[in-house]
């Protein structure tokens, strides 16, 4: 026992090494295979030995249970606001009352990047993350201990330190993990975040730690609160020693000598934001010397020795030509604004989603309307106000909310407790259109030969009302569609028959359940093995399963259960759809890796080549970086490709990749 306990202590050690050398010091020493070896073995020692299992352990992160509510946390010093100001000369103004409030003395500056995100405070006691709240009002805010625990940037405990250590700093969800966050959430039938900061902040109210835990959010510590003694004298020599005792900390953080320098500072990041992975929008200049700050002290609500620079958006006014509502394949109406095109951030914006119709009323978006767009987190064209001088009081009218489908004139009803009218008419041309073109989406049943236009036609002339229908034309059908030859319609049929033995999670995923996507599924896949299996479970049954949660399980279920859908499911199943169960493992030929892959591929799509990595034992990741250990490189590789080669990992083309998995010569 006693050598076993060694063994779990040196791990503890070794991961948290690890992760303080990848989230902090941007150097990993080891691959992911190596880590996750670590971490497998850690697991299993403690899964045999219970009772050595403590929470600071890296295999405590994630709760295995939802939480309740959120309790209240007091503030022990309140989490003050910071002025802002939108000019040079505003800056300059700043620094000439610091100087007169310190009397001539000398002093200099602390300059860090202004991270888009929430602000959080974390209290260690005695080295260990007992707490952590968001800023709420200033004095009181929102324990989100369970969610906090899930980000791998943040240590559950720290090698050294005062007794009391309140680090306070921003949680924010990098570019990329926003980007595919969005992916999956269309893939699933959700409406998209706005921006990574609303995303960040959904996350972190969210009562399952489990699905945080996979929204990727990072964290950057800026500021401290209470501290049994004092790190340095300093700010930016207390954040170098945050930084030593593991906590991530902005590496762009500047000491500057005077205004003149913030100012050069500030002009710098204004034109190289874009470049970050993760959302800025101003920078933060801070009076270092702590003595110096308590001389100058606090308004009502801000402190004197502090203030906010604020980037400018970039926007762009244009007028609104129309307002279209278009129908998704859950059934949900979304507004959207059709602009005279404007340029806007390097591209030309034609379209802005309203999101919903709460934000059109907010807004009182009209047609004909001039408006003022950006783009949200550098990515989304949004309207942002409405310039209602510019409006023709005579001819302007508020948008009416629908009140029936703009395309099947059926029932329309808002959510409960949310914000969106969904056409509740399951035969709604419009959905069955967004369903069919989705169900036949490379991702899910990968039906070639069946585009939108043919789709369409389809849906028009009533042949195909479901999705079983699919599996039931004939070759006279087609060939007397529009444009539609002999070969056309022959080359469609074996296309679609082609799709009967699909992996099951291909399936699941097709069918367009809404709060469920292609991960989602790949997870049912495995764990029923089939769709009879599936179908028989018990909501219970599904809850339980890590990664699903009772929403999604609830979601399920009655998709499943309602008399309509499930016998559009027998159908598919008598028209000779047989759904081949969970990708086995095929080989260990890739075990334990940590694969890449970029560029244009021939032989797979993206989820099949994920899947082959995954059937042969290893993993897909998306970044290259230390970790990785193998990229495949597809036609028009880039940045991927170069940094791979920077970094010395091995690349390999498409034809080797099968080779390697035994698929060729």
């Amino acid at each position: 026992m006693k050598d076993v306990k060694k063994r779990i202590e040196a791990l503890r050690r070794e991961i948290r090494r690890h992760d303080e050398l990848y989230y902090v010091h941007h150097a990993p020493e080891i691959s992911d295979r190596e880590y996750d070896r670590l971490f497998a073995e850690l697991k299993e020692l403690e899964t045999e030995h219970p009772d050595l299992i403590t929470a600071a352990s890296p295999t405590q992160r994630v709760s295995e249970r939802p939480v309740e509510g959120f309790g209240s946390v007091r503030h022990t010093i309140p989490m003050l606001s910071v002025d802002n100001t939108y000019n040079e000369q505003a800056l300059r103004e700043f620094d000439k009352r610091v100087s007169k409030g310190l009397e001539g003395a000398a002093y200099a500056y602390a300059a860090e990047l202004k991270i888009d995100g929430l602000a959080i405070s974390l209290r260690y006691e005695k080295g260990l993350l007992v707490r952590a709240a968001t800023r709420g009002d200033g004095r009181t805010g929102d324990d989100v201990t369970a969610n906090i625990r899930t980000i791998r940037a943040i240590p559950l405990d720290l090698a050294d330190g005062p007794d009391v250590l309140e680090v306070r700093g921003e949680v924010y969800m990098p570019k990329r993990a926003f980007a595919a966050l969005n992916t999956e959430r269309v893939e699933a039938g959700k409406p998209e975040f706005a921006n990574p900061r609303n995303a960040a902040a959904g996350s972190l109210k969210l009562l399952d730690a489990r699905i945080t835990a996979r929204r990727k959010l990072a964290f950057f510590a800026y500021s401290l609160g209470e501290v049994s003694r004092r790190l340095a004298e300093t700010h930016y020599e207390s954040m170098q020693k945050l930084k030593a005792l593991g906590l991530p900390v902005n590496e762009h953080i500047r000491p500057c000598a005077g205004i003149e320098e913030v100012i050069a500072y500030c002009r710098d990041w204004a034109d190289r934001k874009a470049g970050l992975d993760y959302q800025i929008d101003g920078v933060v200049i801070k009076v270092d010397r702590y003595d110096q700050q308590d001389m100058l002290g606090v308004t009502g609500r801000a402190p004197r020795w502090c203030i906010s620079y604020k980037f400018a958006a970039e926007q762009a006014e244009t007028v609104v030509e129309s307002i279209d509502v278009q129908v998704g394949k859950t059934g949900t109406l979304t507004p959207v604004a059709n602009l005279r095109p404007v340029k806007l951030a390097g591209t030309t914006v034609k379209r802005a989603s309203l999101h919903n119709f709460d934000l059109v009323a907010k807004l009182d978006v009209r047609c004909g309307d001039t408006v003022i767009i950006e783009k949200a987190g550098e990515i989304i064209p949004q309207v942002m106000a409405v310039k209602e001088k510019n409006r023709d009081l005579f001819k302007s009218r508020p948008f009416d909310v629908p009140r029936q489908c703009p395309v099947c004139g059926g029932p329309v009803k808002k959510d409960e407790n949310g914000v969106y009218l969904r056409c509740v008419n399951l035969q709604c041309p419009a959905q069955l259109r967004e369903r069919l073109e989705y169900f036949a989406g490379k991702g899910q049943m990968d039906i070639e030969k069946l585009g939108p236009a043919l789709i369409d036609q389809l849906v028009s002339q009533g042949l195909v009302k479901n999705f079983a229908d699919l599996y039931r034309l004939r070759f006279d059908q087609l060939a007397g569609l529009e444009r539609m030859a002999d070969k056309s319609a022959a080359n469609v049929l074996e296309s679609i028959e082609r799709s009967k033995r699909r992996p099951l999670w291909r399936l699941i995923a097709g069918l367009g359940i809404r709060n469920v996507g292609g991960q989602s599924a790949q997870i049912l896949a495995d764990e029923f093995g089939t769709l009879e299996a599936l179908m028989k479970a018990p909501v219970e049954r599904l809850e339980s399963i890590d990664q699903i949660g009772p929403v999604m399980a609830r979601s399920l279920y009655e998709y499943l259960h309602n008399a309509d859908t499930a016998r559009v499911i027998e159908a598919l199943i008598e028209a000779g759809v047989r759904p081949e169960a969970g990708q086995a493992r095929t080989s260990d030929a890739l075990k334990g890796l940590s694969i890449v892959v970029t560029g244009t591929l021939k032989h797979f799509t993206r989820q099949e080549i994920q899947q082959a990595i995954k059937a042969n034992g290893g993993r897909s990741s998306s970044a290259v970086s230390q970790r990785t250990d193998l990229v495949v490189a597809g036609e028009n590789a880039g940045s991927k490709l170069d940094k791979a080669r920077q970094l010395g990992v091995e690349v390999i083309d498409e034809e080797a990749f099968i080779r390697r998995i035994g698929g060729g010569d």
